[in-house]
């Protein structure tokens, strides 16, 4: 198969690094890839992973009937056979590219905390929990597309114990000392920015325990960093280190003494065989342990509601004196991680949606002329009113990841964001 791999950007984010780690895993079964995606950071993965890249206009509007003749194009001149949108943007664009086309399918991933209602009934869904699997069917009830589930997967080759992270420990000055509690996370204002404002209060509660590493970049930067300078001062020591982004974060995994995440950030940081704390919103934080690995597994790796600043320090003082502890915990989470989570089983069960997706297009044809004449004002809807919403006051950025206080326990896949587009 000849397929198109579309990401919602190229920025660092869980949603968009799954997106490319697994169109390199399906390329590797055997079937031509591209990726197409605004210019950014992670176009260097694009190219070690050895994907051919296709940039986009980062000044285009998402949907778009100029984004959807491009990428029609695309699918004639390349006889694509499949158009893999991730997140709604890029969904709902894939869906047009593909309409009409008798080679072509759209599929479409969701990673954010809750699937856009105004997506096409006919359109493939994958999402990454069996919780929003459940969720979408429910709302929906019988729908022609198929809902498929796909949890976020995780290269553990190259993310594993081991990796080097003496030069990443010596740039950034984690001298030997304290316990490095390090979160890699998009400094978001959405679904982020409450845990890691928890996490500096409490590093700042832990003084000469533990060191919290916060590794990445985003629009929330300016409230982390003063924070993290209010805390430091508070201390008396560098009790939060702030790195920014790092194109390749593997270095700051494998220099964790405990890590903290949500998501395909949590995922990566098991691989690194690292104990776990799952940050979630309104004050979750709960450890990954036998116990508690049913939740996760269904509910995705994240959470709303807990104890917040007192329950973070109660799991740290309780690993921080307990060295058999955390290597029992990391080693746990390093084989849930292997053996549920793997790229290579990933693709596989990638490969047949795409399969499928192809197989069944021609008989959807009714049901795709519905969709297209009843998606456009619906989307169109939607944005008037974000846009009607902006000129009131601030809208959330990542629309679909922002919705903790409306949106069932657990809807959270993946560090992934439903970003609207213009």
């Amino acid at each position: 198969m000849r397929i198109l791999v579309y990401t919602h950007a190229m920025e660092i984010g869980g949603s968009q690094i799954n997106a490319i780690e697994l169109a390199g895993a399906v390329r590797d079964l055997g079937h031509e890839v591209m990726v197409a995606g605004e210019p950014g950071p992670l176009v260097d993965l694009v190219h070690r992973t050895g994907l051919e890249y296709v940039p986009l206009d980062p000044a285009r509007r998402r949907p778009a009937p100029s984004t959807v003749r491009m990428l029609r194009g695309l699918v004639a001149a390349r006889r694509l056979d499949v158009v893999h949108g991730y997140e709604w943007p890029p969904g709902v664009d894939a869906y047009y590219a593909a309409r009409g086309r008798p080679r072509a399918a759209a599929v479409c991933t969701v990673m954010s905390m809750a699937v856009a209602p105004f997506l096409p009934p006919s359109l493939p869904l994958v999402v990454g929990t069996e919780q929003i699997r459940r969720t979408v069917l429910d709302r929906r009830g019988r729908r022609p597309g198929t809902v498929h589930l796909i949890e976020p997967p995780v290269d553990v080759e190259a993310n594993a114990p081991g990796h080097p992270d003496a030069e990443f420990r010596a740039r950034f000055g984690l001298d030997p000392g304290p316990l490095d509690l390090v979160v890699v996370s998009r400094l978001a204002p959405e679904l982020k920015l409450e845990g890691l404002l928890t996490a500096i209060e409490v590093a700042a509660r832990l003084a000469g325990e533990v060191r919290l590493v916060i590794v990445g970049d985003g629009p929330a930067r300016a409230e982390v960093r003063a924070r993290a300078a209010e805390a430091n001062a508070r201390a008396g020591d560098r009790v939060v280190v702030l790195t920014g982004q790092l194109d390749d974060p593997r270095p700051a995994y494998a220099a964790a003494s405990i890590a903290l995440g949500m998501g395909g950030s949590a995922l990566r940081a098991l691989a690194f065989a690292r104990p776990l704390i799952v940050q979630g919103e309104r004050g979750f934080f709960e450890p990954l342990t036998p116990e508690t690995s049913a939740t996760f597994l269904d509910q995705g790796w994240y959470g709303v509601g807990g104890r917040g600043a007192d329950r973070l320090e109660e799991i740290l003082r309780e690993l921080i004196g307990d060295e058999a502890r955390r290597t029992e915990l990391g080693g746990y989470g390093r084989r849930l991680v292997t053996e549920r989570y793997g790229l290579e089983r990933a693709a596989r069960v990638q490969e047949a949606i795409y399969t499928r997706a192809v197989a069944e297009a021609s008989a959807r044809s009714v049901a795709v002329r519905w969709d297209a004449a009843a998606t456009a004002p619906r989307v169109a809807l939607y944005k008037a009113v974000r846009k009607a919403a902006r000129l009131r006051g601030p809208v959330p950025r990542d629309d679909f990841n922002a919705v903790a206080g409306t949106t069932p326990r657990g809807l959270a896949a993946g560090a992934g964001a439903g970003r609207e587009g213009g």
